[in-house]
């Protein structure tokens, strides 16, 4: 014969039910709070993230600039690094903001991440581009050269050719004339040579380049006519000067062929007009893309929460 529970029993029943409801009740009561916390939470790390992202890449478009302005080799490096760095840095806000999303964030969020990351993906192959250009420093090289060993070198010939003439105006031979005439020819068009290369360093064109290159070597050509024609004149005796004029220009021609082969390689200008143009079309699509993420975040409704917006 089954057996009737027992009132104790009974008892004990109704009271754990009551217990369970009342937990229960408690639970409903007070776990919409505790879900709009963890939602502003969540929302809070993401924000902060996408800030923290912005920041990174201003700084990494900073030091790209000052890579390229920078005048030393030393500083170029040093920028550069930085650079590298802060670009490193929005990578991994990148990764660990697309792990949040793809466990809570909206669809809406994922496509503005993703459009960012394909904006941040040209920006990484422009910058790295832009600074393999900019350490090298090509343009500043070619400067230093023309403006110091080669001007010297110049000078000393050009002193060297002054020296011959000053001593061909009271000469009562009749080649004197023809001397003078030689050397300052060749004076002139040495000079000019040096005030070619100036604008060739700084001009971004190849083709503008070949055309002062041609003008070189015009005057180059004459250099050297005007230099083997004072030999002769001055033969059979020769000129100490003329030996010195002759050495120097030699010279100065070897400075100028590395002046010119550094011009070509234009890394400073080239990557000035990178950093000015690309770089800064690149890095605003990509400031763009995560300004919009940030506002899509700030916008997303909290369960209990009136006011979703975090204050910026």
């Amino acid at each position: 014969m089954a057996m009737k529970p027992s009132l104790t029993y009974l008892i004990l029943m109704a009271a754990g039910t009551v217990v369970w409801i009342a937990i229960l009740l408690v639970v409903l009561r007070f776990h919409p709070e505790a879900d709009a916390a963890a939602q502003l939470a969540f929302k809070a790390q993401r924000v902060e993230l996408v800030s923290q992202m912005r920041l990174d890449l201003a700084s990494a478009s900073e030091a790209e600039k000052s890579a390229v302005m920078a005048t030393t080799d030393e500083d170029s490096q040093a920028f550069a690094d930085q650079a590298r760095a802060a670009a490193a840095a929005v990578g991994r806000g990148r990764r660990e903001l697309e792990e949040l999303l793809q466990t809570r964030g909206t669809k809406n969020e994922v496509e503005l991440l993703a459009q960012f990351s394909q904006a941040f993906a040209e920006f990484q192959r422009i910058g790295k581009d832009l600074l393999d250009m900019a350490i090298q420093n090509t343009n500043l090289k070619a400067y230093r050269l023309a403006f110091g060993p080669a001007a010297e070198v110049l000078d000393e010939m050009d002193a060297a050719l002054s020296r011959i003439v000053a001593q061909n105006v009271s000469s009562t031979s009749p080649d004197a004339r023809q001397v003078m005439l030689l050397a300052d020819d060749a004076r002139i068009r040495a000079l000019h040579i040096q005030t070619l290369l100036a604008p060739h360093i700084a001009e971004e064109s190849d083709r503008k380049m070949n055309e002062l290159e041609a003008l070189m070597a015009n005057d180059d050509a004459e250099v050297h006519k005007d230099l083997d024609d004072l030999a002769a004149l001055l033969r059979p005796n020769g000129s100490a000067d003329l030996e010195i004029a002759s050495s120097r220009y030699a010279k100065f021609s070897e400075i100028r062929t590395q002046i010119v082969k550094l011009s070509h390689e234009n890394t400073n200008v080239r990557s000035l007009l990178i950093s000015l143009n690309q770089e800064r079309k690149v890095m605003l699509m990509c400031q763009d893309a995560l300004a919009a993420l940030e506002q899509a975040i700030q916008e997303e409704p909290v369960v209990g929460r009136k006011t979703p917006v975090l204050p910026r």
